[in-house]
Parts: C-alpha cells; sequence; structure tokens
C-alpha cells in the first residue's frame, strides 16, 4: 500500500476539466482500474514523496501525540474512525492535509482506524502495538493514553542519549580540530628542528614518528566513528517503520544496544499481549499482534514459534517458554494454567524488561562517558609527549649554541 498522486481529466458539458487527486492503492493498476471506474482519464501519476519538512512534521512526537488525543477527544461522542474522519476533514493546512492524505483514502475505503494510523507511516511499532491491541478489544480510549505515554517516554530516552552524544561530541570534535589542523604545523616544526647529533636524532625521529602515528589513529578514528553514527541515524530515519535493514542488524550485533533494543521489544510486544489477553481476543490473534509490535526479529520470531506451539496444541504456558527469555522468566510462565494469570505475568514481564533497557540506557551512556574519557586522555598525553618532544629538540639547539659560542 502507497500513496500516488494522479492527474485525471474528466469529460464535462463544458470541456475537459483536470484534477488532481491522491489514492491509498498497492499498484499502480489499481489507481487506474478505480479512474476507470469513475469515468476518468490517468493523464499522470506518481508516488507521492514528501518533502523534508513533512517528514520531520509527521515524525515528530508532538505531532503524533496532538493526533491521538484528538482522536481520544472526539472518539467520546462516535466511534474512533468517525473521529478520525472528522480531523482529517477538519485540516485546513495544507502541508497537514498532505500528511493525512493516506489515512483518508484508507477510511474513504473501509479500512478501520488502526490501518488509518498505519497507512502514515510515522508510528513505531509499539505504539501501533499498543492501540491495535485496545482496539481489539473496543477500548482505544483506554488505549490512547498509554500510547501517548510510550510516544512521550521514548522521546526522552532519545533526547537523553542525543544530548549526551551531543556534549561528547562537541569535546571530541574540539580536540579532533585542533589535532587536525595543528598536526602539520607542530610536526613540521619537529622535523624542521630535529638535533644534530646522530644518536639523540635517531631517538628523536623515533619519538616524532609514534607522535605522528598517534595523532593519525586518534583522527581517522574520530571520524570513522562520526561517519558511522551519522550513517546509523540517516538510515534509521529513512527505515523508519521498517522491521529489518542492513543498519539495523549491524547495530543490534553490538553487545549492549542490541540488549537494549531487544528488553524495549520483549516490553512492547509482552504490554500488548497482556492487554489483548486481559480483554478476552483470541489467542492466536493476541500472539500474532504482539508478534508484529516489534521490528526486532528476535522477539518477533519468539512469538511466531509460540504461536506455532500453541497451534501443535501445546498449552500457553509452555508455548511461551522458550529463549530469549531469561531463567526466571521462563519458570514462571512453566507453572502457569490459568489465562488470567498469564497476562498478568506477561505484563509483569513487560515492566521488568522496561526497567532492564532504562538501566542498560544508562549503561550505554555512562560506557559513552568512559570511552570518551579515554579518548580525551589519549589526546592530552599525545600533547604532552609532544611538549617532551619539543625539550628535546630545543635542548639539542641550546647544547649547539653553547658549543659554538665556546
Amino acid at each position: 500500500m502507497r500513496q500516488w498522486v494522479v492527474d485525471i481529466a474528466y469529460d464535462t458539458t463544458s470541456g475537459t476539466k483536470t484534477v488532481q487527486e491522491s489514492f491509498y492503492m498497492p499498484r499502480e493498476e489499481d489507481v487506474r482500474d478505480e479512474v476507470s471506474k469513475r469515468g476518468g482519464y490517468v493523464l499522470a501519476i506518481r508516488p507521492h514523496e514528501r518533502s523534508p519538512i513533512e517528514r520531520i512534521l509527521a515524525r515528530s512526537a508532538w505531532w503524533q501525540v496532538q493526533l491521538l488525543r484528538g482522536i481520544q477527544f472526539r472518539s467520546i461522542a462516535v466511534s474512533p474512525g468517525v473521529a478520525f474522519w472528522k480531523i482529517i476533514q477538519a485540516e485546513t493546512n495544507p502541508m497537514r492535509q498532505n500528511i493525512l492524505a493516506p489515512a483518508r483514502e484508507a477510511l474513504a475505503r473501509g479500512m478501520g482506524v488502526i490501518d488509518a494510523l498505519k497507512a502514515l507511516n510515522i508510528f513505531d511499532h509499539g505504539t501501533l502495538a499498543i492501540l491495535g491491541a485496545s482496539e481489539k478489544a473496543n477500548r482505544l480510549q483506554e488505549g490512547i493514553p498509554q500510547a501517548i505515554q510510550s510516544i512521550t517516554q521514548k522521546k526522552k530516552n532519545a533526547r537523553a542519549i542525543m544530548g549526551t552524544m551531543g556534549w561528547l561530541g562537541f569535546d571530541v570534535i574540539t580536540i579532533v580540530q585542533s589535532l587536525f589542523w595543528g598536526k602539520d604545523m607542530v610536526l613540521g616544526w619537529f622535523k624542521g628542528n630535529a638535533p644534530t647529533d646522530p644518536e639523540e636524532l635517531e631517538k628523536y625521529n623515533q619519538v616524532v614518528g609514534n607522535l605522528e602515528l598517534t595523532w593519525d589513529v586518534l583522527i581517522w578514528l574520530a571520524f570513522a566513528m562520526a561517519g558511522f553514527m551519522i550513517w546509523c541515524v540517516i538510515s534509521f530515519y529513512m527505515n523508519r517503520g521498517k522491521t529489518d535493514w542492513p543498519t539495523a542488524r549491524i547495530v543490534r550485533k553490538i553487545p549492549l544496544i542490541g540488549a537494549y533494543l531487544r528488553d524495549l521489544g520483549f516490553s512492547d510486544s509482552m504490554l500488548a499481549a497482556s492487554r489483548m489477553l486481559k480483554s478476552h481476543v483470541a489467542i492466536n490473534e493476541a500472539l500474532k499482534q504482539a508478534g508484529e509490535a516489534t521490528t526486532s526479529p528476535q522477539v518477533s520470531q519468539y512469538w511466531i514459534e509460540a504461536n506455532t506451539e500453541l497451534e501443535r496444541g501445546v498449552g500457553l504456558g509452555t508455548a511461551l517458554d522458550r529463549e530469549p527469555l531469561t531463567r526466571s522468566e521462563r519458570l514462571e510462565l512453566t507453572a502457569l494454567s490459568d489465562l488470567g494469570q498469564v497476562a498478568t505475568v506477561l505484563e509483569s514481564i513487560a515492566e521488568m524488561r522496561a526497567q532492564g533497557a532504562k538501566t542498560k540506557h544508562s549503561l550505554i551512556v555512562w560506557l559513552a562517558f568512559a570511552l570518551t574519557g579515554v579518548y580525551l586522555t589519549i589526546a592530552f598525553g599525545s600533547a604532552i609527549y609532544a611538549l617532551t618532544v619539543m625539550n628535546m629538540s630545543m635542548d639539542s639547539m641550546m647544547s649547539g649554541i653553547t658549543e659554538g659560542m665556546m
């Protein structure tokens, strides 16, 4: 499913009329068929591409929260789908109209409010899972505040990480600039003022060579890390909403970060499964929706395998008793027999995973501080080392001047 922008010509009594309309359909052929049914002729058709400003606005936490709150307030008197339709119809800002166009097309085709929200491609999988679970239980109004809380919490986590990385990045960039721009000048001075004594010259050249190698390693290491981080940020931004892509696989292989993302995935998916089970949603549907609540393939595979075991007649607790859950989590699930207890335990595991993710988040921040401290220590240490080299050169020069005077 994607949004298409189509230039259409209609035959009217006053002549040919040209209009531009948008459609939300799977293929270009489907759009042409729909236009033909309306009695029009396709002049031009192209996939809709959002401008950078539209992408920033659509994917901002502020926009997402405002949209969900609008649906929550209006759904008091009408259904959530009608409430969402009224929000779209009442919007007068052209940019926001363009952002909401896929949802408008989805609702016009008879899709539900969750399908319309998915069509916007602005919410993450965890938020959509919370909303989907609440909608299946006919309690969307109760689920929206939880979704808003999830969005704001993730925004706080992202803001903390970005703030920490920004501050550390400023320190590193300052040092790297000093090394990058001052390296040639300092090393040039060293090479132009080398000692004349052969023994001292050999030792001097070895020291200068080590200093040059150290600075080169520091500079290129900083450039490589900066390039990797920029690549990751751009890749995650451009692939938002996808479940898997090369950059995500690389990031998940980083030990602490991979565990952090896995904890977030289990927290979101288990909370969604718990809500659905408490609301008496069919078990197989609950497990299926839980698997779609995360972008982590490992977590998603866990729910798929659990659902497969359940279809084979295995008990729910036994089906859920599998890796990558911890030993204590698996022991709790194995001993369960009542469906209500399963929902309670899943909610408890979701809370523990959320707390674990929070702890790992703190560890990532402090580890970043520690590694930056090591980098800065090496940088400052190399600067002090450079002063030692300078003293060697100055001592040699003073010795030469003293011998010349005598």
